[in-house]
């Protein structure tokens, strides 16, 4: 009775149980658990682990190299969200394409993009279309707006990931995954517990300070059972349903595909294309871009960060070649990076 008394925070400062490896598969909770200092409420027998949770962090030097492509070769307008600017492809970046007089233009949603493209029928526009199940619906519903509008001058240039599998790929990599809320928004909770009867444990977490420590707490509880367990810690907005709505409409315009993962290589069916009745929107095909095998600068090592097999402080070159402001990897670019948050915080 008196372990059902104790605070989340009194739970996890006092942890004494068995050494235990928690992976944030979400960027966001990454940054949010290093700006509310929980960090320092752990003690050493637990680690935090960052995942692949972070969509610019995954995507392949490849997508970029394509997108570059486009915007030189093909010449069309680029479409992306901000953080994908100045993430490195094999010899350039879209900064270094605009450089070159290439039009890239920062937007906040597909919506903007699809819109910019209405707007503007003499250029050809291709949106950057990456993320998990939580952005691919609105991809999604700016390409079925095209088609509604009679729009021909858009497009999407697909890098979107289905999460499922990669925790499959990663179920060896922590002892308790720490589930991304709005991913499950989106998904449900059945695959969660799905994956707890194949021994894989994990919760569902909010983004609030409470919410966080509620979450670790439970897992640190759970985790001292000795049994592989899944808790939904994010009840308010995660139901076991998830989004019938979302989940239709990426079924109707989107099927799986394989997709290469940045640090984890190629996961069968992790990926998401769009179907052979929406191909119009498909930028690949439209413009017909050739095979683009990317190459990722060998001192960086992202893709052992995304995997949990490093910190970001034990690569060579971060924080010294390595910084947001001139970053040699994804990780330390984007705003839900881990590389960026070890360096925004401290390790």
């Amino acid at each position: 009775m008196e372990e059902k008394k104790k605070t989340a925070r009194e739970i996890i400062e006092g942890y004494q149980g068995p050494p235990v490896r928690i992976m944030e598969v979400c960027g966001t909770h990454t940054h949010e658990i290093f700006r509310l200092g929980i960090r320092k409420l752990l003690t050493p027998q637990v680690e935090l682990i960052s995942g692949p949770g972070c969509p610019v962090c995954v995507t392949p030097v490849g997508f970029i190299d394509e997108a570059v492509y486009l915007a030189l070769e093909k010449k069309a307008t680029i479409c992306t969200f901000g953080d994908l600017v100045r993430v490195p492809g094999t010899k350039k970046s879209l900064a270094d394409a605009r450089a070159q007089g290439a039009k890239i233009r920062i937007v906040y949603s597909p919506a903007d993009a699809e819109k910019y493209a209405a707007e503007h029928p003499e250029e050809q526009v291709v949106f950057l279309s990456v993320g998990f199940e939580t952005t691919t619906p609105a991809g999604c519903l700016s390409v079925k707006k095209a088609k509604e509008d009679g729009i021909s001058n858009y497009s999407l240039l697909v890098a979107n990931k289905t999460m499922p599998q990669a925790y499959q790929a990663l179920k060896g990599s922590a002892d308790v995954f720490l589930y991304p809320g709005h991913v499950n928004a989106i998904t449900g909770t059945k695959l969660c517990e799905q994956l707890a009867e194949d021994g894989v444990s994990g919760v569902v977490a909010g983004f609030t300070a409470k919410e966080l420590l509620t979450a670790l707490a439970v897992a640190l509880v759970r985790f001292q059972e000795g049994k592989p367990f899944f808790v939904n810690c994010y009840p308010r907005v995660v139901k076991e349903e998830g989004s019938p709505e979302a989940q239709k409409l990426m079924e109707e315009l989107m099927e799986p595909c394989d997709s290469e993962w940045r640090g984890l290589g190629v996961i069968p069916g992790s990926g998401l294309v769009l179907k052979k009745e929406w191909e119009n929107f498909d930028a690949r095909k439209k413009y017909a871009v050739p095979p683009i095998q990317g190459k990722p600068n060998p001192a960086c090592r992202c893709g052992d960060v995304l995997q949990g097999k490093c910190k970001p402080s034990d690569c060579k070159v971060f924080g010294k070649v390595c910084t947001p402001q001139h970053p040699v990897g994804a990780c330390m670019v984007s705003n839900e990076g881990a590389c960026s948050a070890y360096f925004m915080y401290g390790n």
